[in-house]
């Protein structure tokens, strides 16, 4: 059976940089989730949301805008926005676990708000033609709000339901709850995306296999943590290329280059680094030691050295 791989959007993580530099070097993902807009009552779109929606940014991949709000007259703004740059789809994210997010009800704090949800939805509908998809957890305190929805989202048109099988309250910890997303395949008519601990060959071919009549899959920190995952899981095979870390080099240095040129000074270059590498490192063989080499380089030249240092470690070891 053919399938579908997706990049969920991991904000401050998955920008236009990262997802052109990851094409270019890895490819394997179908089609990428930008990071959320999210407007705070301030019908502005804030240049950043801009640059990462260009077109002329996203000429290789097919990219999805998403948006976080509760709000209908936010929805409805970021809808006509994505829409005067071209596109015809847009996300809404249920499905961030973040506290500050939840707490403000958006996110997967909003889940449980199924009048807020059939309110934004409805005129979604109504006020604009775009297609609407949405991307959920089971919910913010339990796995039940989420099903709680589903009569109110079947009323609805939707693309798709992409579910991360926790719950916010979790975050990223614990394991994901699989008898939990099977309800929500015989509780909504609609098609149904599976999000989740996808970090290995090996864990996609076991939720391939219990969930099979699923053809979508989204892969979030897995595809940072092994960016040659998804082209892998494509392949079907375990092996890495032969150049595996000069591929990885090259991709890391492409984006560094271009997050420098962005960012400006020496520390926020550093504390976006650092952020990619509490994944990259999951890769390496001793993840702790890889981190901790990172987090002690306190100027580009003490990071660049010890980048170099890692990748030449991990060559002589896979030799």
């Amino acid at each position: 059976m053919g399938f579908t791989l997706l990049s969920s959007p991991l904000q401050g993580f998955t920008d236009f940089r990262f997802r052109n530099a990851f094409q270019h070097y890895f490819g394997g993902i179908d089609t990428f989730y930008s990071p959320y807009i999210r407007l705070n009552g301030k019908f502005k779109i804030k240049t950043s949301y801009q640059n990462d929606l260009l077109q002329e940014n996203n000429t290789t991949l097919e990219v999805i805008p998403q948006i976080i709000t509760n709000d209908a007259e936010e929805f409805l703004f970021v809808a006509k926005y994505v829409q005067s740059l071209g596109y015809k789809e847009l996300n809404w994210n249920l499905g961030c676990p973040y506290p500050m997010v939840a707490k403000s009800r958006m996110g997967s704090g909003l889940i449980c708000d199924s009048q807020k949800i059939d309110n934004i939805l409805e005129r979604a509908h109504k006020e604009t033609d775009i297609l609407v998809s949405m991307k959920m957890r089971m919910g913010y305190e339990n796995a039940e709000e989420i099903l709680e929805t589903f009569p109110i989202l079947d009323q609805y048109p939707l693309k798709n339901i992409a579910i991360h099988a926790r719950i916010g309250k979790q975050l990223y910890k614990g394991p994901v709850d699989l008898d939990a997303f099977e309800r929500c395949i015989t509780s909504t008519k609609h098609k149904l995306y599976y999000n989740g601990d996808i970090t290995s060959v090996e864990s996609f071919k076991n939720m391939q296999a219990r969930f099979q009549s699923l053809d979508h899959f989204m892969i979030g920190r897995g595809l940072i943590a092994d960016p040659f995952l998804p082209q892998m899981i494509k392949n079907d095979t375990t092996e890495y290329p032969k150049d595996r870390w000069d591929i990885f080099e090259e991709f890391h240095n492409t984006i560094y280059k271009q997050y420098d040129d962005y960012l400006s000074g020496p520390t926020p270059i550093k504390m976006k680094m650092l952020g990619f590498w509490e994944l990259f490192a999951q890769s390496c063989s001793n993840p702790q030691k890889t981190y901790k080499a990172i987090k002690k380089a306190t100027n580009p030249f003490k990071y660049k050295n010890a980048v170099s240092t890692i990748l030449n470690n991990e060559r002589k070891l896979s030799n």
